[in-house]
């Protein structure tokens, strides 16, 4: 199924003045991460819903995801919305997805308006990677690659391939979808960055479960127009990993070097 297939829901039904509902909603198996859902989809499907409560020019400044249990594939879910304040400046939203009467994906987004500041530091980081022609990483193994990964291309310029028994713990390379969308939106943004794999599954010599516990995206405004045809850069490193935890962070920059978002995790590793 395409990732605007996904992205595109029923609308929502007002529980009351600051929450809302969207139900019956499913994600097919070719979306799977092991036993459940795709991250990044389910935590770019949350970000569509509230954004439908966002009304005015406010853009998500940041956005932290907790997954909280497996989220069964081919099984109705609902997503609620809840508006925890809107200021005049900053909105806070709260997203959960709940699935048999349990929360399995649980996020806090942030939206603030532009405001006229003395303050002005520009980004100035880059990176010097060469533009990929395609894509060049992990080949589709049957119960090894994840399902999911049929729906981006990945290139990878820097670090190993996981379960390869590498010292590295890092990965420098671009993303993009392999069925491009007609448009590139913060959902999805926020599904594709989730796309590659942590960082410490090359240290591994054998297949082992990871997952990612919770994540948190900050969003450089303003945008510049994208195209869905156009690679992303990726650079992420960990900055410590001991007792089956690691904790990454990683720079995203659109086709024209800018940089477009940070991101962070935090890792469980079942070595």
């Amino acid at each position: 199924m395409h990732v605007d297939e996904l992205l595109i829901q029923p609308e929502m039904t007002a529980l009351s003045d600051n929450q809302w509902q969207t139900d019956e909603l499913t994600i097919p198996s070719d979306w799977a991460q092991g036993r459940t859902a795709f991250g990044g989809i389910s935590a770019g499907m949350i970000y569509q819903a509230i954004s439908t409560q966002v009304h005015d020019n406010r853009v998500l400044r940041s956005y932290t995801t907790n997954f909280v249990g497996p989220l069964a594939l081919n099984e109705p879910f609902r997503i609620v919305v809840t508006s925890l304040r809107t200021g005049k400046n900053v909105s806070q939203f709260t997203g959960e997805i709940i699935q048999n009467n349990a929360v399995c994906v649980f996020v806090q987004a942030c939206f603030g308006t532009a405001r006229q500041s003395g303050i002005s530091v520009t980004n100035t980081d880059k990176h010097d990677m060469p533009m990929p022609t395609k894509a060049k990483f992990i080949p589709q193994i049957p119960k090894v690659t994840p399902k999911f990964f049929r729906h981006f291309d990945l290139a990878i310029n820097a670090g190993g391939m996981p379960f390869t028994r590498k010292d590295t713990s890092f990965y420098h390379g671009f993303m993009r979808f392999t069925q491009p969308p007609q448009v590139i939106t913060d959902a999805h943004l926020i599904t594709m960055i989730d796309a590659w794999p942590p960082t410490l599954l090359q240290m591994l010599r054998w297949p082992a479960p990871a997952s990612t516990v919770s994540w948190n995206l900050e969003f450089i405004h303003p945008h510049k127009t994208v195209s869905g045809h156009d690679w992303f850069a990726y650079q992420v490193h960990t900055r410590q990993a001991a007792d089956g935890y690691g904790h990454t962070e990683a720079t995203i920059w659109n086709s024209n070097n800018d940089v477009v978002a940070l991101s962070r995790q935090t890792v469980a590793v079942f070595d």
